[in-house]
């Protein structure tokens, strides 16, 4: 199931990336070729990085991608390094909760206040909801990790496993 969600996560990823490209390489051409471009492409791709960022914190959460520094935590091993772990993630899925928590709560006030966004029109609450949505992937990833490192594997492999 996880494997299934981190393949749709990263086809995603890599497709908004497309389709960000093309809209902002569209305006440009628009601008400087045409002296006139739509202001909604710079809006669309706007929106779109903001999700890639959040979905993107949930997906290196996954990979062990986030920056952290390693030189106090690596020198233990056993259960010294698993209860450094836990207290580590447990701070960072607070604040992932947090976020998670905060977003929801901003997106269904932009929901009741009918916000819009400029040139899109579009409902202000769909950009905030990349918030809540990699809010709660974080969450669920720091829970799967702290379940492998409670298991004994701390750390990643290149071809994307973990190891003791």
């Amino acid at each position: 199931m996880m494997k299934k969600f981190a393949k749709a996560e990263e086809a995603l990823l890599v497709l908004t990336l497309v389709a960000m490209v093309a809209l902002i390489f569209g305006q440009v051409v628009g601008r400087y070729v045409f002296s006139n471009a739509p202001s909604w492409t710079e809006e669309m791709a706007r929106y779109i990085h903001i999700f890639q960022v959040w979905i993107g914190a949930s997906y290196a959460v996954k990979l062990r991608e986030h920056i952290r520094v390693e030189a106090f935590i690596t020198r233990f091993q056993g259960l010294p390094r698993k209860i450094l772990e836990t207290i580590s993630l447990t701070v960072w899925f607070a604040m992932a909760l947090f976020l998670a928590y905060f977003g929801t709560i901003l997106v269904m006030q932009s929901l009741s206040n009918g916000q819009v966004t400029p040139a899109m029109q579009l409902p202000m609450w769909i950009p905030f909801l990349a918030i809540p949505i990699g809010g709660i992937g974080m969450c669920i990833r720091l829970i799967v990790q702290l379940r492998q490192i409670w298991k004994g594997d701390y750390e990643m492999h290149k071809d994307g496993g973990v190891q003791a």
